[in-house]
């Protein structure tokens, strides 16, 4: 794939979104940045947060599949990602579930089926601990809570994941990887999904070569700090009012590295883990059928 930039045009409010037939592009001013989001299906409404280096395409394949069970589904790009508002600051996971919070609000929902994946895992706890009375059930994949393990795996030199110590200095990692969008992603996504179909990454690449695109990604690592404090503030030593589901793939993050995480928040008799085959980070891509099922299972459950 070639690394020249290609400039994605936002979608116009209301466009139909190419190859998702009941699907449409819309916009939303919420706390102070307008939001691109996905809306289509019919139904009890589920959330889709992505994460890192994704937009709301993380959950294509998985959309349609949703909306066919009987789902209203909606999937907003985050501040910083794709077509929605690239602002300088708000980027505390407390400021972006809020974004999500003031969206569901805004958009006359009951209490959502709320499911985050990588940094919108995240979002999805703040939310679910900030604003229970928004979320009926949370699913928090592929990833750990800041405060609640994360930090452990933060430090490469005590054998944590490099790229957070990377991504977390903004400025650098915005400089180093201008120009070199492709350079950097596509290795990454070859190894975040077991898909031999990547065609899918050239949408997902342009965003990322639009101006801010990198840098916006970045921003959601340059408060983890912040974030860890954050989250021990907002929930303490109690735990989430409602279900809680995880799930990780056969080939991404360790399982146990995201249940020990969710363990420490999660009522344990409204507990469920659950492993998605022929899969890495990107469930909704690489096995979307699976996928699908096992949110329609837990949120009917």
């Amino acid at each position: 794939m070639s690394s020249q930039s290609i400039s994605p045009v936002p979608p116009a409010e209301g466009h139909a979104v190419e190859g998702l037939p009941g699907f449409a592009h819309r916009y939303a001013d919420v706390n102070g940045v307008r939001l691109h989001y996905v809306d289509g299906g019919s139904g009890e409404p589920v959330v889709l947060l992505h994460g890192w280096p994704f937009t709301w395409l993380e959950f294509r394949a998985t959309m349609p599949l949703l909306a066919a069970a009987g789902y209203r589904v909606i999937a907003p790009d985050l501040r910083g990602f794709g077509f929605s508002d690239k602002p300088e600051s708000g980027y505390r996971k407390v400021d972006v579930a809020r974004d999500v919070a003031e969206l569901i609000e805004q958009l006359g929902l009951p209490p959502v089926n709320l499911v985050g994946q990588d940094i919108g895992m995240m979002v999805a706890f703040a939310l679910a601990a900030a604003r229970p009375d928004l979320v009926k059930k949370a699913v928090l994949n592929e990833a750990l809570i800041p405060g609640y393990g994360l930090e452990d795996y933060m430090d490469p030199a005590r054998g944590g994941y490099p790229h957070f110590a990377f991504h977390m200095q903004v400025d650098l990692a915005s400089m180093l990887t201008e120009g070199k969008e492709a350079e950097y992603l596509l290795p990454l996504w070859d190894v975040m999904s077991v898909s031999q179909d990547k065609s899918w990454t050239r949408e997902l690449l342009a965003s990322y070569q639009a101006p801010g695109g990198m840098r916006g990604g970045f921003q959601h690592y340059g408060t983890l700090v912040q974030d860890i404090d954050d989250a021990r503030t907002l929930l303490g030593d109690g735990k989430l009012a409602m279900p809680v589901l995880t799930v990780n793939g056969e080939h991404g993050i360790p399982a146990a590295q995201t249940a020990a995480s969710v363990a420490r928040v999660a009522e344990p008799s409204r507990f469920e883990q659950d492993i998605a085959p022929s899969s890495a980070h990107t469930l909704g891509e690489d096995n979307p059928a699976w996928y699908a099922a096992r949110l329609d299972r837990f949120f009917r459950s």
